[in-house]
């Protein structure tokens, strides 16, 4: 029996807030035969907080589970967020010398450091590194901290330990064309080794029980029509945007436009209060709900936005699966030309410019009144979820490229 580390600085365990894929791609993999170790941190990313390990390990999973020691951060982008995964990189190096017997590394890149001990471990002892490339950094950091030839000399250390890992890599997997594609594009490496886009994805059946068992507790009035957005509040979305699309509705009359808002991150206090001191009162703040919830909410809704300001490095990002899982159209102001072909090639949505207040509001009632495109658009989205986000079907790619390589 082969056996895989799957390396992850973000994953949702029991009772946890976050993402899945790692989760679900390690159990995925036991199911094929394989024997797997799952390699996180002691740090909850989601939770900002140290995990109760020994809690954890009352628990049974059918995979094995490490944890490397980092001492954590309280923001997404700042020093203390590169320093813990600096020290993680170190002791993720300490566990794998002592107890590192693999036939293969998997890792996800960022962190780029933790990527790097990954692959320079594999290289050393002639085993196959894959990485599965589901951001970009430094160029999604830049967002953030964006000073000329300041920002460029605080982020040269993860522009080099990128490079480093993408020179080091057997294989790749991108959570979007362009993810998969980045590895290559400062070295000859394209086509000798392999790749594949696989979507991060969703179970589509534990998304329709969860809408399912929670449909009753999301009430909606008939003449009601809901825009919904879920995920991060944070400086790479379109937030705000949202929510003055929805103080103009509200102005010119359209009270029956309601705007949900799901989830939580540092700008969400900010807008809240934007809500509060202005009487913004068809703007929800729903906060931080289960995945369940929320799959109960997107099924109640009438549209779904992906908002992202104009300078988003993102691409396709986790929540699209879901999204489209919903079966309803999609506003996006994503600027990632892969993912705004998509959107008009696959027939799902509309796509507009990020950042016009004028422009959203007048997308959300041009929707609202063309009923019959709106339904057609749906339609199409669950079609593409069911056949390119589904994670049972789609993860085998990736079981097929780690076949290939071992």
């Amino acid at each position: 029996m082969k056996k895989l580390g799957i390396i992850t600085m973000g994953v949702k365990l029991n009772g946890e807030k976050g993402y899945t894929r790692f989760r679900y791609l390690s159990e995925f993999l036991v199911k094929k035969g394989y024997q797997v170790d799952l390699i996180t941190t002691s740090f909850q990313h989601w939770e900002k907080a140290q995990r109760d390990i020994e809690d954890i390990k009352k628990d049974r999973y059918p995979f094995g589970l490490k944890f490397i020691y980092e001492p954590g951060y309280k923001k997404n982008v700042d020093l203390k967020r590169i320093y813990s995964h600096k020290v993680a990189a170190k002791n993720l190096r300490a566990l794998l010398e002592a107890e590192g017997d693999y036939d293969l590394l998997y890792a996800e890149i960022p962190p780029n450091d933790v990527a790097l001990v990954a692959a320079t471990y594999a290289k050393e002892k002639n085993i196959p590194f894959v990485a599965d490339v589901n951001d970009l950094w430094p160029e999604a950091m830049k967002m953030v901290l964006d000073i000329p030839l300041l920002s460029d000399l605080l982020f040269h250390p993860l522009q080099r330990d990128a490079e480093k890992v993408y020179s080091l890599v057997s294989g790749v997997i991108g959570t979007s064309d362009e993810y998969r594609d980045r590895p290559f594009e400062n070295n000859d490496r394209k086509g000798k080794i392999p790749s594949e886009t696989v979507y991060v994805g969703n179970e589509i059946a534990e998304f329709d029980l969860g809408a399912k068992k929670h449909e009753a507790e999301v009430e909606k009035k008939e003449e009601e029509f809901w825009i919904s957005y879920a995920g991060t509040i944070g400086t790479s979305y379109d937030i705000k945007t949202l929510v003055l699309a929805g103080e103009k509705l509200l102005m010119e009359g359209h009270e029956n436009i309601k705007v949900k808002i799901m989830g939580g991150g540092p700008t969400k206090e900010a807008l809240e209060k934007l809500v509060q001191d202005q009487d913004i009162k068809n703007v929800e703040f729903v906060g931080y709900v289960s995945y369940e919830m929320m799959a109960a909410y997107l099924k109640k809704s009438d549209i779904v936005i992906n908002s992202f300001v104009k300078k988003a490095p993102q691409s396709i990002v986790t929540k699209i699966g879901d999204y489209l899982a919903s079966g309803k159209a999609m506003i996006n102001t994503g600027m990632s030309p892969e993912f705004r072909g998509k959107v008009e090639k696959d027939g799902f949505g509309v796509n507009i410019m990020p950042e016009d207040v004028n422009v959203l509001a007048e997308a959300i009632l041009k929707l609202q009144a063309d009923e019959a495109g709106r339904l057609e658009m749906g339609k199409r989205a669950r079609q593409i979820a069911e056949e390119q986000f589904d994670r049972p079907k789609a993860y085998e790619k990736i079981e097929r490229l780690i076949s290939e390589l071992l």
